[in-house]
C-alpha cells in the first residue's frame, strides 16, 4: 500500500498480486476521518484475490488452442443462428447468478440428483447446449480433463455478444466446475420479467452490483426473444406502453394461448448488439414488465441512464463489457476445489 499526501487528502494504492490479469490495484482519494475506507481497502483486495486465481493464460501451457477453438464454434453457431448468441449470453448469466460462474447450470437431472434446468427461469428457456457440448468434446479430444465447462460458458459469452457487434471483453480463466447445483436458489435468486425496480435492484444487489450495474446488464436484450407468457399482463393490462407496439404484438401473443410464441425483446435491430434496447425503453417499447421499470417517462431513478445509453452506443458497449467482466468472475471454484467435468452435463464418476 502507497501512500502519498496530497493537500487534505491522501491517495492509495492497493495492490494485491503480480500482473494486471492477476492483481486487482485501486486508487483511492479519501479526506480523513474516513469510516468507509478501512472497507473499501478490504473489498478492493478481496477482488484481488480472486482474480489473482484466475488468468487470461491459464491454458497458455496445457491446452493453447483453447480460446481458439471455443470462438471459433461460437462464432460459427452465431453464424448460423444469430439468436443462438443470445442464448449463448443468457446461459452464462443464469449460471454466474446461481452458486457463482461453475457451470452448475449445465447439469442434468439424475434419479440422484437435482439440477437448475426445470426451474421457472429455466424450463423451457435456456438454451445453446449442444454448442457448449460440441465445443467441450473439441477440447477433450485437443487436452483430455483440461478446460473447465465454467470456462467455456464465460469466453463463449464475450464471443457471442462480439460476433453480434459488441464489444469482447478479456476472459480470466482457470475457473472449475462445480459437483452442486441449486434448484432454489435458481428460482430465488435469477430475476423475474415480472419484477418492479426496487425488485430488479435488490436482487443484482445480493450479487454486488450497483443499480449502474444493473441497468448496464439488462442491455442483454438489445438481442434475444421471449416467450409469450412472460409479456402477456404487460400487452394487455399495462399503460406505460406506446399502444401501437402493444397491438403488434398482441397480434403474436394472444390473450389465451401461445404461451410459447416468441417475440424479440428488440425488434428494430434484433440480431446486433447496439443500443436500440434503450431507445426502445424511451419509446414506451420494454417488452417484458421489468424492462420498462428502468424508464418511467422521465422521472425514474434510472431513467437518466437509459435516455444516456439510447445516445451513446459506445458508452454502452464500454460499460457492458465491464459489467460482464465482473459477473464472470462472482464466486469461482479455483485450485483443487470442484473439478473438470469431461462431460458438461454430469458429475464425473
Amino acid at each position: 500500500m502507497f501512500i502519498s499526501p496530497n493537500n487534505s487528502s491522501f491517495n492509495f494504492l492497493l495492490i494485491c498480486g503480480k500482473n494486471p490479469f492477476d492483481m486487482a490495484a485501486s486508487f483511492v482519494s479519501v479526506s480523513f476521518p474516513s469510516f468507509k475506507f478501512k472497507y473499501l481497502l478490504i473489498f478492493t483486495c478481496l477482488i484481488g484475490i480472486v482474480s489473482a486465481q484466475l488468468s487470461t493464460k491459464f491454458y497458455d501451457k496445457t491446452c493453447p488452442k483453447a480460446v481458439k477453438t471455443i470462438t471459433k464454434a461460437v462464432d460459427e453457431a452465431v453464424s448460423t443462428e444469430p439468436r443462438m448468441g443470445a442464448s449463448l449470453l443468457r446461459l452464462h448469466f443464469h449460471d454466474c447468478f446461481v452458486q457463482g460462474c461453475d457451470a452448475s447450470v449445465l447439469l442434468d437431472d439424475t434419479a440422484n440428483f437435482t439440477g437448475e434446468k426445470n426451474s421457472f427461469p429455466n424450463a423451457n428457456s435456456l438454451r445453446g447446449f449442444e454448442v457448449i457440448d460440441n465445443i467441450k468434446s473439441a477440447l477433450e479430444e485437443l487436452c483430455p480433463a483440461t478446460v473447465s465447462c465454467a470456462d467455456i460458458l464465460a469466453v463463449a459469452a464475450s464471443e457471442s455478444v462480439g460476433a453480434l457487434g459488441g464489444q469482447r471483453w478479456n476472459v480470466p480463466l482457470g475457473r472449475r466446475d462445480s459437483i452442486t447445483a441449486s434448484l432454489s436458489e435458481a428460482n430465488s435468486d435469477l430475476p423475474a420479467p415480472f419484477l418492479d425496480l426496487s425488485g430488479l435492484i435488490t436482487a443484482f444487489a445480493k450479487k454486488n452490483f450497483t443499480t449502474e450495474e444493473m441497468v448496464t446488464l439488462s442491455g442483454a436484450h438489445t438481442i434475444g426473444q421471449a416467450r409469450c407468457i412472460l409479456f402477456r399482463n404487460r400487452i394487455y393490462n399495462e399503460t406505460n406502453i406506446d399502444s401501437s407496439y402493444a397491438a403488434a404484438l398482441q397480434a403474436a401473443c394472444p390473450f389465451e394461448g401461445g404461451d410459447d410464441n416468441l417475440s424479440p425483446f428488440d425488434t428494430k435491430t434484433s440480431a446486433t448488439f447496439d443500443n436500440a434496447y434503450y431507445q426502445n425503453l424511451v419509446n414506451l417499447k420494454g417488452l417484458v414488465h421489468s424492462d420498462q421499470q428502468l424508464f418511467v417517462n422521465g422521472s425514474g431513478i434510472t431513467d437518466g441512464q437509459v435516455s444516456r445509453y439510447s445516445r451513446n452506443l459506445g458508452n454502452f458497449k464500454k460499460d457492458f463489457s465491464d459489467a460482464m467482466l465482473k459477473m464472470s468472475m462472482i464466486t469461482p471454484l479455483t485450485g483443487s476445489d470442484g473439478q473438470i467435468r469431461t462431460n458438461c452435463h454430469f458429475i464425473n464418476a
